[in-house]
């Protein structure tokens, strides 16, 4: 997984190339924590994602509730396969998907 990172002022984007999965959800979360200081609005761009696992989706959900402190987290980019996991597992309901 590469993760690119694009800053405009206040807003982070998150843009995710590969699997989210076990092996690489770690990875995220750590960039989540660690960049989001004094960031208002964050978005994760997932048009070069292949997959999702349970382990990527818990640190969706986390990075979601910690942003609703500070301001806002949109998802983006949302391809087919990964539209699937979030309906299946009822996250089309708890984020926000553009």
């Amino acid at each position: 997984m590469i993760i690119r990172e694009i800053r405009d002022n206040n807003k982070l984007t998150l843009a995710i190339k590969g699997r989210i999965d076990t092996a690489t959800a770690p990875q995220l979360e750590t960039a989540v924590k660690t960049k989001t200081d004094g960031v208002e609005q964050l978005e994760i761009d997932l048009k070069e994602t292949d997959y999702i696992s349970s382990a990527g989706l818990r640190v969706l959900l986390a990075a979601q509730k910690s942003m609703k402190k500070q301001g806002s987290m949109v998802v983006t980019n949302v391809n087919e396969v990964i539209h699937e996991i979030f309906e299946v597992t009822g996250f089309l309901d708890i984020l926000t998907i553009q």
